[in-house]
């Protein structure tokens, strides 16, 4: 089966003609249009209303790439399902969940977030960018069993994942995931499940895009490539052309944000700041199965993770994911990684990765391809793969899964940060760059992404904007957007807060309310 034409944005973005304005001296420059991007100028503008800001996006239409529904699982990252974060046992033979609640509070605060701003009517219905979907861990074997029975009993000990529940029956997991289990030979499985959310991050970020253009002091200029940035006498010069006319104007911030996923590392290089000297990246391509068929996607409630297979690196753990895309119930399965040289999936050339190296980095680079031999089999091997191949991937997870359903899209591509003090190790982490000067920041990395975007932009404020926590109107501006962004509730004592605040959350995004109707058409 060929792969289907490029799939549409989900959601209809807003348009260069709709949205393009410049601004003259902006106090902050952002890069990208994406989640992470217009997170932070929210935040900044909801922060402090004197803020001058400008948001470039070389796209003529807004979260294209990596924050787009098609180009992302669309979870909501909660540390439920993915079993990533709590890879193996320990010493002791326990199973280790820091990660797991790291990653939840997290999410937690990008829930308040969302909430805080649905209330105040920021981004629209939240029904129709976030739903309400369990999270489900599904494993066979009994080594598998065994291992997700005792990560289960690690994490339901904690706040965080008291409500989640573990079984080995099968028709408990019937109900839980019907498509999982019908058709499925006898053996031994077992599955977790506890509340989780599915997110349509390019909506969102649209969403967001809109109320910053019509705030007083700030522009978003579409269709706008920035081919450099310099560093001059105490601000930056911020090169653009415009992608239609090829006319060229230059900015000048004292702040610059580069949150253009791929296309950060050429950016950052651009810059000639000696902490870039030694940053590389390395591009991952995925795809998606994706089955429209509307029987068997209504018959199918939840986002279902399986375990990491030894031989692939913890990109490549399977699921099968309930998404509303369009107005459209849908299955997505993968990802499936692919081999490519680009950073961008719409804007990116096949010239991106070899244009990127350089005497500073090529050792890392080096160290890395020598280290992960693994990595570089697997991107091989699912290069290679025929439909066949993925449908045998699918029915692990849907044993009935038949070839008609089923159509091949490309999904969006990450970059992943190579340094080189990791020594040729590939973390699949998500991480903030920030200049030694505190003058840029930029967003590296892949997974969790999107999920955790709110928790790096308050940590970009943190890091880099300090001043504007300073003062005790902008902590009250900041507790307003995120309570509990200076607490932490992975403590034990504040259970209570926990509790309270998730419930404030979910009751402003309508999260336990009557499901919004999607078509199936």
């Amino acid at each position: 089966m060929m792969p289907d034409p490029a799939e549409k944005p989900s959601n209809s973005p807003s348009r260069a003609d709709a949205t393009s304005r410049l601004i003259e001296a902006p106090d902050v420059v952002l890069i990208g249009s994406g989640i992470m991007s217009s997170t932070l100028a929210v935040m900044l503008k909801r922060l402090d209303p004197r803020l001058r800001i400008q948001l470039f996006e070389v796209t003529p239409e807004l979260a294209r790439e990596a924050s787009d529904g098609w180009n992302n699982a669309g979870t909501g990252h909660a540390g439920i399902c993915e079993m990533s974060y709590t890879p193996a046992r320990d010493n002791q033979g326990k199973v280790p969940i820091g990660r797991a609640l790291q990653i939840f509070e997290q999410f937690e605060h990008a829930k308040q977030f969302w909430g805080t701003l649905a209330a105040a009517g920021v981004v629209g219905a939240p029904a129709e960018f976030i739903h309400s979907v369990p999270h489900i861990c599904f494993v066979k074997g009994a080594g598998e069993v065994n291992f997700l029975r005792d990560r289960h009993a690690a994490m339901n000990e904690h706040h965080f994942f008291r409500k989640m529940t573990f079984t080995t029956d099968p028709a408990v997991i019937q109900n839980w995931a019907p498509l999982v289990m019908e058709g499925r030979a006898p053996g031994e499985v077992a599955a977790t499940t506890g509340d989780g959310t599915e997110v349509d991050y390019g909506l969102l970020a649209r969403r967001l895009c809109e109320w910053l253009a019509q705030q007083e002091g700030c522009g978003i200029a579409t269709g706008w490539r920035v081919n450099k940035l310099r560093r001059e006498t105490g601000e930056w010069r911020v090169v653009v052309r415009c992608v239609v006319s090829g006319e060229q104007r230059e900015a000048r911030a004292k702040f610059v944000f580069v949150g253009a996923g791929g296309g950060s590392l050429p950016l950052l290089q651009s810059t000639g700041l000696p902490e870039v000297a030694g940053l590389a990246g390395f591009p991952i391509g995925g795809e998606w199965l994706v089955c429209d068929d509307p029987a068997i996607c209504a018959r199918h409630e939840a986002k279902v993770y399986g375990t990491t297979p030894p031989s692939s690196p913890s990109l490549g753990a399977g699921h099968l994911d309930l998404r509303r895309l369009n107005g459209r119930r849908q299955l997505l399965f993968g990802p499936f990684a692919s081999w490519t040289t680009r950073f961008l999936k719409h804007t990116g050339r096949l010239t991106d990765l070899p244009l990127s190296i350089r005497a500073g980095n090529i050792g890392a680079l080096l160290r890395t391809a020598v280290r992960n031999r693994s990595l570089v089999r697997y991107l091989v091997m699912q290069g290679l793969q025929s439909m066949e191949d993925r449908l045998t991937a699918v029915r692990e997870y849907y044993p009935n899964a038949r070839p008609e359903h089923w159509r091949l899209v490309e999904a969006g591509i990450r970059v992943q940060a190579i340094k080189k003090e990791d020594c040729g190790a590939v973390y699949f982490g998500t991480e903030v760059f920030s200049s030694t000067d505190r003058s840029i920041a930029a967003l590296l990395g892949a997974s969790p992404g999107a999920s955790v975007s709110v928790n790096m932009a308050l940590n970009v404020v943190q890091t880099s904007l300090p001043h504007l926590l300073a003062s005790g109107e902008g902590r009250r501006r900041m507790g307003e957007m995120v309570p509990t962004f200076d607490r932490d509730l992975k403590k034990t004592g504040n259970a209570v807060l926990f509790e309270k605040t998730s419930r404030e959350a979910e009751e402003r995004l309508q999260l336990h309310g009557k499901p919004e109707p999607t078509s199936t058409i």
